[in-house]
């Protein structure tokens, strides 16, 4: 009975740890969320494409630019890159994205800022785009294919209510069928439920990492192994690659492991590679990237995210910021009242969602048995 009542006692304290750390973020996860949403309706997947298609310079910039602001996991962005890839974007374009929309997105820098700090929130996109565009460019300067041709007509269709195909609706005709009350409010709905719906998981996952990292992990082994310099880059990078966790849910794992005394550049590191790569998505990728390709996408993470590691290190260092100290008072951005309203609202929904899977669940099914059943 005592040991039960020990392992009782240790997980309501990680419970509380990760309370506390999702309590900070809380805001900002909404605010994330709800840009989330406008951009996934305001920014049609033909515009997009018709940026990725020429250019080898060009559609690689614009691809990881395009990338940096959409909330997309390193599995969730694997079916849209494929889609651009099908549709005409060229592969230095398509590798581009791949690694720049899940190493950032609205969400993830909102929760930067909450959990961390200015500069980190600053450097994360950046560290993004200069990522993917190295990777890009590596693709389309030195194994450009003259014959890159789309496969697949750009999707057109109403991401409002799917009224239309877009086919025989010109966009001005489109226009007229909504409001822009409604059409604010589809994508607050694609934000907060759509979006949230796939993430709340990985998040959890995440904020309970984050608590039993604060509880369990020393300083002196963290400051000793992961305090900076190359070998801490190399085992954060070890750590990072075959993970599954999406770039909102390594946020809070990263501002723990700091307040632990890992360096801002060991985290960065973890922030950009974690999300960027897991071990199920690289098979998908060589069928989208073929086997040069994926060499060039873990190349490129591989040797840049270190680089910038050990400049994020240098850089904290020249301007004497401590992120331990950003770290550990950022629950002072917001009032606390704030912080615990947008918690509660998040976790309503997470309870929401959760009991409607256990619905669908429970439910039989309702399909027939044979084809002639009805």
């Amino acid at each position: 009975m005592c040991g039960s009542d020990e392992t009782m006692e240790v997980l309501v304290e990680i419970l509380e740890a990760s309370w506390s750390l999702f309590v900070e973020a809380a805001p900002y996860l909404i605010l994330g969320m709800a840009v989330a949403g406008l951009i996934y309706l305001f920014l049609s997947p033909a515009t997009i494409v018709r940026h990725l298609r020429e250019g080898r310079v060009r559609s690689v910039i614009k691809a990881a630019l395009l990338g940096i602001p959409l909330p997309l996991c390193s599995c969730g962005v694997i079916p849209a890159a494929a889609s651009l890839r099908q549709q005409g974007a060229n592969r230095g374009a398509t590798s581009a994205f791949l690694i720049a929309t899940p190493e950032s997105g609205v969400d993830s820098i909102a929760v930067t800022y909450a959990l961390l700090d200015p500069l980190m929130t600053v450097i994360r996109p950046v560290a993004a785009f200069c990522t993917a565009l190295v990777a890009g460019l590596i693709e389309n300067l030195f194994f450009w294919e003259k014959s890159e041709r789309g496969l697949l007509p750009p999707q057109t269709s109403c991401r409002v209510d799917g009224c239309c195909d877009g086919t025989d609706c010109p966009p001005e005709v489109h226009r007229g069928h909504h409001t822009l009350a409604r059409r604010v409010w589809s994508g607050v709905k694609y934000g907060f439920f759509d979006l949230y719906r796939d993430l709340v998981g990985w998040m959890a996952a995440g904020f309970v990492i984050a608590g039993a990292i604060a509880l369990w992990l020393p300083p002196d082994l963290a400051g000793r192994y992961l305090g900076g310099g190359l070998a801490s880059m190399l085992l954060m990078l070890a750590a990072g690659i075959p993970t599954y966790i999406c770039a909102t849910a390594s946020t809070p794992v990263a501002a723990a492991l700091i307040l632990k005394g890992v360096s801002p550049g060991a985290a960065l590191v973890f922030l950009l590679s974690g999300p960027a790569t897991n071990v199920a998505s690289i098979t998908v990728l060589l069928r989208i990237l073929g086997k040069r390709g994926v060499l060039v996408y873990l190349g490129s993470i591989s040797v840049v995210t270190v680089f910038l590691g050990l400049v994020t290190d240098w850089l904290y260092a020249l301007l004497g910021v401590s992120p331990q100290i950003n770290a550990a008072t950022s629950r002072e951005l917001l009032p606390e009242t704030l912080h615990l309203a947008a918690a509660l609202l998040l976790a309503g929904l997470a309870l929401f969602f959760l009991l409607q899977r256990l619905t669908a669940l429970l439910q039989p099914s309702g399909k027939p048995s044979c084809p002639n059943c009805r």
